[in-house]
């Protein structure tokens, strides 16, 4: 009998299928500037949105979800780490300032299950409409004999644009100037290698409901990125000039915050000047994990910190309220070293 490619693994009609029932997400996240649809070998993008601006200056951001999927496929639920892969990449953007244009999703899979990848980028769609921006393309490619038939993993890029005058460079940051957190949904999409040593990774774990959480670990681990651009959009809606911006992501606080900085200013973050979730209690205390370490990887309930000058303080929290999400004044900038304190 005759070899063919279904019988290495790849099932092309899979694909198809996969592709049927994924069209009617995508066509969810269109915005006008989109050309053309799904199935074309590049995704079109017309350039009309960012005419009116003086200096417009492309932004990308590129991502995943790292081991955050291994929890997707032992509760084997699929339908939230789409936004993930989305949130990574579309807060990068718009911590620059940036408004995310469009996004492109790339899902490698041990056997190509149409649905479940269909579902995955139901999640991705969710995440683009939550961002407004477009999803154009991606790709699924079935990898038999590399990753095992029931996983997958899934990786992404945004596209957005500022204008130059509106971009956030962390230049103008100086001592006096307000720190603001934007309160995260939990773990975000950091630090699961760790999440996986403290609990036991099995069904049974992480059905288990714990009175703290008000949910099962799972739901509680699993609860998808906050994607932060309708807040940021808010405040620069409201005439605030956004001095610094930190998404903060993998190495949490220590490595984050000190981005946004310039030499000769340093971050004082307070511990108690917000209610750190029970989620991180509950690893911290489960796990014997230091302080140190929780704040080094991990967001501790903040998913993003932004530097404002004072006099802008009421204005941003009011702005950031209306856009749904809940912010805290976390602490300050002084002069000093360029770095962090968490005090």
């Amino acid at each position: 009998m005759a070899l063919d490619y279904k019988q290495s693994g790849v099932d092309i009609e899979a694909g198809y299928k996969s592709v049927e029932l994924m069209k009617q997400y995508v066509k969810a996240t269109n915005r006008p500037e989109v050309l053309g649809g799904i199935g074309g070998f590049s995704g079109a993008f017309s350039a009309e949105a960012f005419k009116g601006m003086e200096e417009p200056i492309l932004l990308s951001g590129t991502d995943g979800c790292g081991t955050k999927v291994k929890l997707a496929f032992l509760m084997d639920k699929h339908d939230t780490i789409g936004i993930d892969a989305v949130a990574m990449c579309v807060n990068d953007v718009a911590c620059a300032g940036g408004e995310p244009l469009f996004f492109l999703d790339y899902i490698a899979c041990g056997k190509n299950y149409p649905e479940k990848i269909a579902t995955i980028v139901k999640g991705v769609a969710e995440g683009c409409k939550q961002s407004g921006c477009a999803l154009v393309g991606g790709e699924t490619a079935e990898h038999p004999g590399l990753m095992p038939e029931d996983e997958y993993d899934i990786a992404g890029f945004s596209v957005g644009v500022v204008d130059k005058k509106d971009l956030i460079t962390g230049e103008t940051i100086a001592a006096g100037d307000t720190l603001i957190g934007i309160a995260s949904s939990g773990v975000h999409s950091n630090g699961f290698s760790l999440v996986r040593k403290i609990f036991d990774m099995t069904t049974e774990s992480l059905n288990t409901y714990y009175d703290e959480l008000g949910t099962t670990l799972g739901e509680a681990l699993l609860a998808p990125t906050i994607i932060y651009v309708k807040a940021m959009k808010a405040i620069k809606d409201a005439g605030v000039k956004v001095k610094g911006c930190s998404h903060i992501t993998g190495g949490g606080f220590y490595e984050n915050i000190p981005r946004m900085l310039h030499d000769g200013v340093r971050a004082q973050v307070k511990k108690d000047s917000y209610e750190v979730p029970a989620i991180f209690k509950l690893m911290q205390k489960k796990g014997d994990v230091a302080d140190q370490m929780m704040y080094n990887t991990y967001n501790m309930g903040l998913g993003m910190v932004l530097a404002v000058d004072p006099a802008d303080v009421d204005k941003t929290m009011e702005a950031i309220k209306s856009a749904g999400e809940k912010p805290y004044i976390v602490g300050s900038i002084v002069a000093g070293e360029k770095g962090v304190d968490v005090i």
